[in-house]
């Protein structure tokens, strides 16, 4: 393909995936009830006559020529949004052009990732000559980190080499991602009269292990993630004034880096309180891949540069390499007037494309 005509791929690419979002974000796909977006995704490979998979309200498709004897790439983002919040001066569910830029909820994290990705998909479906399997997902309940989103959908597919998830970050490379661990924490005393030496309140001690949350660090930091964080975000206790607590709640938010297995930081964090930790879930993993791989190579090799993200996506599901990376800027997720500028599509479109191209050739 001679480079004008790659050009007016890319634009007709560009402006398939702009109609689609527009359509993704005039259509309400709060978590769990994403199943309307996901009939829109359908439509858009059904036109296209690319066969895909459905499981609850995930997507998903593979490359024409897939090859079981050939590695496979995941290409992933989401379709549901968050709930507007209440400082929204325009419609949410509007797909308003302006200056520009393309208004909606859902149109910055990750609408504008989404269709980046599967006009990517698009562009090397029917190519006979890839040395990677593709596979695009487009799935469900990321915001809630639900598990009938990506969770469910991994069984489905061949081992995954390696993988790029959609979310915004100017294009830049997210080669680690901080995982996530919630911990509530029981604080155990013993009641009694408050105007009388009775009791073992439950809300000193629980200090005291709040105290060295506050203050420990762990040894090791990650060179692209830096520290493991804990913060102490919950706090509850006590029924009336003069009743000493025997019980005091609270819960620890902990950002864990690729220098410590979740289990490690618990077994840490339980050794050196005296309170019982329970964790809610550890299935939000830290996610890392190596600067040496061809698919970062190929971003640092156009200019872009690479960092740790402290947020948390559906990359923590995922048991292999991946690179967090997409069109739009993180800062407007989830906020009011929610925007992504047209260009930043084009250019994502085209950005992943090129990579890919780079990885093919390896």
């Amino acid at each position: 393909m001679d480079t004008s005509s790659a050009i007016e791929n890319i634009q007709v690419r560009s402006q398939e995936a702009i109609r689609l979002l527009k359509k993704l974000i005039e259509t309400q796909s709060f978590s769990k009830e994403e199943d309307r977006t996901a009939s829109l995704i359908e439509e858009f490979f059904t036109q296209k006559n690319i066969p895909f998979h459905r499981k609850k309200n995930n997507i998903w498709a593979y490359n024409l020529h897939f090859d079981a004897g050939k590695p496979t790439l995941l290409l992933n983002s989401h379709h549901d949004t968050v709930k507007p919040n209440k400082s929204w001066t325009l419609n949410p569910f509007e797909a308003l052009v302006r200056d520009g830029k393309l208004f909606g909820l859902g149109s910055n994290d990750a609408g504008g990732c989404l269709v980046s990705l599967m006009a990517a998909f698009s562009h090397f479906y029917d190519r006979n000559d890839l040395t990677y399997n593709i596979v695009i997902a487009a799935t469900a309940e990321e915001e809630i980190s639900g598990k009938e989103g990506l969770e469910i959908v991994i069984p489905e597919l061949p081992y995954i080499a390696f993988a790029i998830v959609g979310e915004p970050t100017d294009m830049q490379l997210a080669v680690a991602e901080k995982g996530l661990l919630v911990l509530d924490c029981t604080a155990k005393g013993k009641s009694g009269h408050a105007a009388r030496e009775e009791g073992d309140n439950a809300i000193y001690k629980a200090l005291k292990d709040i105290d060295w949350i506050s203050n420990y660090q762990f040894l090791k930091v990650s060179p692209t993630l830096g520290p493991v964080k804990m913060s102490v975000t919950i706090i509850n206790a006590g029924t009336q004034h003069n009743v000493v607590p025997d019980i005091c709640t609270f819960t620890i938010d902990v950002r864990a880096t690729d220098q410590y297995t979740l289990e490690e930081i618990i077994e840490v964090i339980q050794a050196n309180i005296q309170s019982e930790v329970n964790a809610r879930s550890i299935r939000l993993r830290p996610s890392s891949i190596p600067m040496d791989h061809p698919i970062v190579k190929a971003g640092l090799s156009m200019g872009r540069e690479a960092y740790g993200s402290p947020t948390t996506s559906d990359q923590a599901l995922l048991d292999c390499p991946s690179l967090k990376m997409g069109p739009g800027h993180s800062g407007r997720s989830h906020s009011a007037d929610e925007f992504i500028y047209l260009h930043e599509i084009e250019e994502g479109i085209t950005q992943y494309i090129q990579m890919l191209e780079e990885v093919m050739n390896k």
